[in-house]
């Protein structure tokens, strides 16, 4: 009996010694041994991971495999059981490393894992290590950003690290205006790259621009949508933004101003184009054939005039010059 209550105490002052435990010590077989710090800090980890990421105004890839060095990153590079050449490296504007022993080492748009097997490469031709394990990591982003201007809500630069799609880069500038035309022009790189023209389609828009990236240094413009002008006798005469698509034809330019007037000329309805080399062209149209469906609407361009006139007599002393300076200042509207 003597004996049973002695193993029993022992065992209870066992558990309390083990509950009584200061943190960040653990129990392995019968020895009490500080905690790893791996074991502590995966514990924060997961706590900090919880965490809402508030205020970040960097755009993070999902990815960091698509991740691509640049110059002014600071990068951490560490040579497996190799202290000498483990350090922290700034990216030069070459984009050059410059590693003890080895010299430079380019690693500008390369991935973190092809930057590790460059300098591994570097080491083992400079004959100063025989099967070395290079490991790289970004301590710290250099400012990278994209640029956009334009019909947006919010131009400027949009800081950015890695390539992102360009849905996500107008959704960071707050989106596109009600003046936003059809199509985004994006510049990337240097100014003597060619632009790439993306077609743009608000009832679309998320689908289109999900398949094209933008990277760190682009520049991203979205121009106005063109304006096409209904002038004379109609009941909101002035401009109107071809908005669904960039596509409008003359029966939706004359409903978007209300219609025509009662007193109007609808069979000297007449279109007016300006080429870019200056030249002037004059379409004539029948509006009641058009409403009839006789007559298929045109189709008309950004800076279009479509004139309506008030009577016969009228359309005849109405010159074409003088639509032309009528219509530079007209009201522009919207649909929206």
């Amino acid at each position: 009996m003597a004996r049973t209550r002695t193993v029993f105490s022992l065992g209870l002052l066992l558990l309390l010694g083990v509950a009584l435990l200061p943190a960040g010590m653990a129990v392995r077989g019968n020895a009490q041994v500080p905690a790893l710090p791996s074991e502590i800090s995966t514990a924060s980890a997961g706590k900090a991971q919880a965490a809402p990421q508030v205020g970040t105004p960097l755009i993070v890839p999902r990815d960091f495999s698509e991740l691509r060095i640049e110059p002014g990153d600071l990068l951490s590079v560490n040579v497996y059981d190799t202290p000498e050449f483990t350090n922290s490296y700034r990216v030069d504007l070459a984009g050059n490393l410059t590693i003890p022993l080895c010299g430079k080492v380019n690693v500008r748009g390369l991935t973190l894992p092809e930057a590790a097997k460059h300098i591994e490469a570097a080491l083992k031709d400079g004959q100063i290590l025989n099967q070395p394990q290079v490991n790289v990591d970004v301590q710290q982003y250099a400012g990278q950003y994209v640029t956009v201007i334009g019909e947006v809500a919010t131009p400027g630069r949009v800081p950015l690290i890695a390539p992102t799609n360009l849905g996500e880069i107008l959704a960071q500038a707050g989106g596109v205006t009600a003046l936003a035309g059809a199509r985004i022009k994006i510049r990337h790189g240097g100014e003597d790259v060619a632009e790439e023209d993306v077609p743009y389609s608000r009832s679309q828009g998320t689908r289109e621009t999900a398949s094209i990236l933008v990277r760190p240094g682009d520049s991203v413009l979205v121009p106005r949508a063109g304006i096409v002008y209904v002038l004379g006798a109609v009941a909101r005469p002035g401009g109107y933004l071809m908005q669904e698509d960039g596509k409008l034809d003359v029966a939706q330019a004359l409903a978007l101003s209300g219609g025509t007037d009662l007193q109007a000329n609808t069979g000297g309805l007449r279109v007016i184009r300006r080429n870019p080399d200056g030249t002037v062209l004059e379409f004539p149209l029948s509006y009641n054939a058009i409403a009839k469906g006789t007559e298929k609407p045109l189709v008309l361009q950004a800076q279009d005039i479509v004139y309506v006139p008030m009577s016969k007599v009228k359309s005849l002393f109405t010159s074409t010059s003088g639509l032309i300076s009528s219509s530079a200042s007209a009201a522009i509207y919207t649909t929206r």
